[in-house]
């Protein structure tokens, strides 16, 4: 992918003309890789000296004061120095956390989630010749430089290089950190030009790097320009600041960003305890500010690679008013072979939610397909079996029912079922249903007596 220039329209002017300092622990910064006890998403009281909440609470300041080097990283993580990898790791994949999520560690090893999705790893250096550095291959469809045109109807726009944490598993690896720049004049006009000249294009996402990590007036110039063209219906801003750096969303962000209706957000959780305080109200205050909230989840080895955490997770994000929106396939990138799970732990996950959540939080498991192939969605199998009459399907229980078509009758011709049918009796509508066994619905239906029973119609319900 070819870099994006750094120019007027990119992160705010300290981000840019200030080298990130050090993150003191005893001069100004919490001690950020600590304990963490209950939820520590504000600043600890007996943490608050010298460094004061106003600090804290400033983005700005959040991101000058980014853990960066191995050197401010030993204080708090002294196993660390023992690996000699470690520095090679750092330089071909740069490191970046703010100080916030660092609170939200509570054991500095690779067993901790967010530990695990922040801190380097010596296992980045393993490359299987199953990886690459952009296995979407977003560079080949990219007509203008940084505007991605994979599906006919939508466009990928990155607007910046640059995000307040680079996470070890994200699927840009290959420029996150390495040039912290954003969008030119230059090539914003060219972008405006081709989506004006594909009138198809109805819905822009605008990503990165994060789009979040820009000032309000240069994150307002992409969306004006973007704006501008008549053809483009919906934008879209995918971000990990409500997860990072809650901080950033502001009165004034919210205010510009309402302007620019429809607009949808499609932020990225990835495990419960990033579902702080602060997270919530940063998801509140988008929410309020009427726009659509999504979540964009990576299906990660150590972290969330499990059916009860994704279920805590998605229950958490739905009480934010966050949609659970995709459960990703972890891509094919280099550096992240330590993260992959298969396939088949996404669809064991996706079979575990099925039936214990509501469907507004089940997430759709997706595989971004490796040569820009696209999202193909990858689902359990519900549909058993089929005739030209009847469909058979399964539900989350192990029930099979079947689903007669239009116009759909048994054929005669076929032999009655035996007495205990089998999925040809259903398919050819000779029953219409087989219960497992031990059902602990059916057992609840049992139960209720006969004149408790409503027959189903309106009055019936109202009745009572």
């Amino acid at each position: 992918m070819q870099q994006c220039e750094r120019v007027e329209i990119g992160v705010a002017e300290e981000q840019a003309s200030e080298p990130p300092s050090p993150l003191r622990a005893a001069e100004d910064a919490p001690s950020a890789l600590s304990t963490r006890r209950g939820d520590k998403t504000a600043l600890p009281e007996e943490k608050q000296h010298p460094l004061n909440a106003a600090q804290w609470s400033d983005w700005r300041w959040q991101i000058r004061n980014r853990i960066r080097t191995l050197e401010q990283l030993l204080p708090y993580v002294p196993s660390l120095g023992a690996s000699s990898e470690l520095p090679k790791v750092i330089a071909r994949y740069p490191m970046a956390i703010t100080p916030y999520y660092a609170t939200l560690i509570e054991r500095a090893d690779m067993s901790d989630p967010v530990f695990r999705m922040s801190v380097p790893n010596v296992q980045e250096l393993y490359d299987p010749p199953s990886l690459s550095d952009d296995p979407l291959e977003e560079h080949e469809d990219m007509p203008v430089p940084g505007l991605v045109h994979r599906y006919r109807d939508r466009a990928l726009l990155i607007v910046t290089t640059m995000c307040s944490m680079y996470c070890r598993h994200c699927t840009r690896k290959r420029i996150a950190g390495t040039r912290e720049s954003s969008i030119s004049p230059h090539r914003l006009r060219q972008v405006v030009e081709y989506l004006t000249a594909h009138p198809e294009i109805s819905d822009v996402i605008i990503s990165g790097g994060d789009p979040l990590t820009m000032s309000d007036a240069h994150l307002e110039t992409v969306l004006s320009a973007v704006r501008s063209v008549p053809s483009v219906q919906i934008i879209r801003i995918g971000t990990r600041v409500p997860v990072v750096l809650p901080m950033r969303i502001t009165a004034d962000l919210t205010a510009m960003l309402k302007k620019y209706h429809p607009l949808w957000i499609n932020t990225h959780f990835n495990h419960p305890n990033e579902l702080s305080t602060q997270a919530k109200a940063a998801c509140a205050a988008l929410a309020d500010a009427g726009i659509p909230l999504g979540n964009q989840t990576v299906l990660l080895r150590g972290v969330n690679d499990s059916p009860q955490i994704i279920e805590r997770l998605c229950r958490g994000l739905i009480q934010m008013r966050v949609r659970p929106y995709y459960l990703y396939q972890c891509d094919l990138v280099r550096g992240v072979e330590h993260f992959r799970t298969s396939i088949r732990k996404g669809l064991e996950i996706m079979e575990y939610l099925r039936g214990r959540v509501s469907g507004i939080a089940i997430p759709l498991f997706v595989v971004d397909a490796p040569h820009g192939g696209g999202k193909i969605p990858v689902l359990p199998t519900y549909v058993v079996s089929s005739s030209c009459t009847h469909t058979v399907l399964r539900n989350y229980e192990g029930l099979l029912v079947n689903y007669p078509e239009p116009g759909a009758e048994a054929d005669p011709s076929m032999t009655a079922p035996a007495n205990e049918p089998g999925v040809w009796e259903l398919a050819v509508g000779q029953a219409s249903v087989i219960l497992p066994a031990r059902n602990t619905r059916i057992k609840r239906r049992e139960k209720i007596a006969p004149q408790n029973r409503t027959k189903g119609d309106a009055q019936s319900l109202l009745d009572r």
